[in-house]
């Protein structure tokens, strides 16, 4: 019982590399502005959870993080 998640990785790993063919595969050009979109929304996603937490942010490095979230400014009540 102690080894069996090892034993199961072991497997896997055996079965997945083991088992292996040629494929016969191509990237079309669609591939690439997928994969660009998938970074520039990554990159908005990004930008846009650091400006929602920007005050606790910016309080972990002040050291006062725990009175902004208690005491919202008054920027934040319009």
């Amino acid at each position: 019982m102690r080894y069996l998640g090892s034993f199961l990785v072991v497997s896997i790993i055996v079965i997945v590399f083991g088992f292996e063919g040629l494929a016969s595969a191509y990237l079309d050009p669609g591939t690439g502005s997928m994969v660009l979109q998938l970074l520039l929304g990554g990159i908005a996603g990004a930008v846009v959870i650091l400006k929602l937490y920007w005050r606790r942010f910016v309080g972990l490095f002040r050291g006062n993080a725990q009175e902004e979230s208690e005491h919202p400014s008054s920027e934040d009540q319009k």
